[in-house]
């Protein structure tokens, strides 16, 4: 398994998508390995102030070019950007292949594989380049068993109401705020920014669609021997285009527990014209699909509120509680306690 923990010096490379949700990948990898990014590279923000895109940019430099960030010692150039479809903007190449002349190695979460590019991949092979494509998972071939609901480690997945809606930062701070109260929890990475954020993983929207169930069953057994894990939901069963992913999670990790992830305002699915299912009727779908493998209950909400005023988060967070009688926080805005609360009494660590 490659892992990615060895570099500390990364350059996030976002060119003319600099964003909270146009370059979610450079958002995470920034709000959680902050002290390992030295520099953005986006030449249409060169030069502009990091807060002004990513409120905590930490004062990370924007840089229009490699040449401009090798003064900072990177060792790796992160592809910052996890587009529909997966594929390399053209307007990145060039600094791709700049990097690469320079030494520095690559790190991409995209579908198509750098590696296999015939001008980046020959650059890196001349230049004795490594190359890092995140979604790569070799032959894996294990059909899920349902295996992963005889494993001691308690298991808490969380899934959406769409995609883009918060799943792994949810997964991530409900980690954290789990072994804050004490708990030996694990956050279990299944997707290509979790695994850059973790250093470990499986891109489980890479893996054979058979074996989509067995990824995941995999990937909580490498937690087996902890007391709860956290595991990265993708996609959302509404959504057309994901759905497969999200039932396989949900079938393959056998969850004790599910935490619902919401964004308030959102009547079409991320992405494409179908319309986004009540969050009601969202939950009792998604409890029903769960218990034709492993029953278990939606115990709480993390409303995704980015880009709204204090008062309108407030409103539509409590709108959320009301229309379900479930806790509802933005894990960001006010911490996750209710929802460690609500998920200790369901896993029976109260």
């Amino acid at each position: 398994m490659q892992k990615l923990s060895r570099h500390r010096r990364m350059v996030v490379l976002t060119e003319g998508q600099l964003g909270l949700f146009g370059a979610k990948t450079a958002a995470s990898v920034i709000r959680y390995r902050h002290q390992d990014v030295v520099a953005v590279l986006d030449s249409e923000r060169r030069g502009e102030p990091m807060a002004k895109f990513l409120p905590w940019g930490h004062d990370i430099p924007i840089v229009g070019s490699v040449e401009e960030a090798l003064p900072l010692a990177p060792d790796a150039l992160l592809v910052g950007i996890a587009p529909m479809g997966g594929q390399l903007p053209q307007r990145m190449r060039a600094h791709l292949i700049a990097a690469i002349e320079a030494g520095l190695e690559v790190v991409s979460g995209l579908h198509s594989a750098l590696a296999g590019d015939g001008q980046i991949g020959q650059s890196a092979r001349q230049r004795g380049v490594r190359i890092w494509d995140v979604r790569e998972t070799g032959d894996f071939w294990q059909v899920s068993t349902a295996r992963a609901a005889t494993l001691p480690v308690k298991r808490v997945l969380t899934v959406g109401t769409d995609c883009v809606v918060g799943k792994m930062v949810a997964a991530l701070e409900l980690t954290e705020a789990a072994s804050t109260a004490g708990w030996d929890a694990s956050f279990v990475p299944t997707g290509q920014t979790g695994i850059m954020i973790a250093g470990w993983g499986m891109a489980v929207d890479r893996v054979i669609s058979d074996f989509v169930g067995g990824a995941a069953e995999w990937l909580v057994s490498q937690v087996a021997d902890r007391q709860v894990c956290f595991i990265e939901g993708q996609g959302s069963l509404g959504h057309p285009g994901y759905s497969g992913v999200a039932l396989g999670l949900l079938h393959g990790s056998c969850p004790d527990a599910l935490v619902m992830c919401h964004r308030p305002g959102r009547d079409r699915h991320h992405g494409i014209e179908a319309p986004v299912a009540l969050l009601a009727e969202q939950i009792e779908l998604t409890e029903a699909m769960a218990a034709l493998v492993h029953p278990c209950r939606v115990v709480g909400l993390c409303i995704n509120t980015a880009e709204m005023e204090p008062a309108q988060a407030r409103r539509a967070i409590d709108q959320a509680a009301d229309q379900t009688g479930l806790p509802a926080v933005d894990v960001l805005r006010d911490g996750c306690g209710p929802l460690i609360k609500a998920l200790g009494q369901a896993l029976g660590m109260a």
